[in-house]
């Protein structure tokens, strides 16, 4: 004799049982893992943050709140519903730059950066793309030509940067575009600008404490 056909109950308590386990299986997954991915995230921005912060080896998250600046509890590279930026500090504790995320469109979808800034004189001390699907090519020189990254080693952003044609900058405020590579290296100009009108009078006032203590 066959065996009797489950019957619908039975199918459908077998299903649920196992869409519930499955649920829980990964709900445990993501509770085991979630501290490992938070401190390798907050590693990773930590690393980019003393590469484009020169004299920092640690970073401290700040975040703008009706155009000021206090410092946050906010864990480094943690996402927040407030505009953040990351003090970078020296072996001392002392604050030697602001590294401060930013994004705009590129020519094939946003893009990502981290720029170091020092308050009061405006200058942008280091720049680095942190996600971008520009053209392989062309658009990814943007992070791949040294010459075009290096442009923001020392860079004044005031009044505001110029682009301008390959081997003709003159000023502290511009840049060379990178030939081919136009509408790539004027987005990261419109990013950097944006960016640094928001956050250049907030930092020059100074950055306040929370809860009493810098962190």
């Amino acid at each position: 004799m066959s065996a009797p056909e489950p019957t619908s109950a039975t199918l459908i308590g077998t299903l649920t049982l196992a869409g519930l386990l499955s649920g829980l299986v990964l709900v445990g997954v993501f509770q085991s893992t979630k501290p490992l991915i938070a401190a390798n995230r907050a590693a990773a921005m930590e690393a980019a943050v003393t590469r484009v912060v020169p004299g920092a080896v640690k970073a401290a998250s700040y975040e703008r709140v009706d155009g000021k600046v206090r410092a946050s509890q906010v864990a480094v590279g943690a996402s927040s519903d407030k505009p953040m930026a990351y003090a970078g500090l020296d072996k001392a504790g002392k604050v030697v730059g602001y590294a401060i995320p930013a994004e705009g469109p590129g020519f094939m979808d946003t893009i990502r950066v981290l720029y170091g800034y020092v308050p009061g004189a405006g200058t942008i001390v280091g720049m680095e793309v942190l996600d971008s699907r520009e053209t392989p090519g062309l658009g990814d020189k943007i992070y791949k030509d040294a010459d075009f990254v290096a442009n923001f080693k020392k860079l004044d952003s005031k009044p505001e940067i110029v682009g301008k044609k390959k081997g003709t900058k003159s000023k502290p405020n511009e840049i060379d575009f990178i030939t081919g590579a136009t509408i790539s290296s004027k987005a990261i100009v419109k990013i950097l600008n944006g960016s640094a009108a928001q956050w250049a009078e907030p930092l020059a006032a100074g950055a306040t404490p929370t809860q009493g203590k810098q962190p």
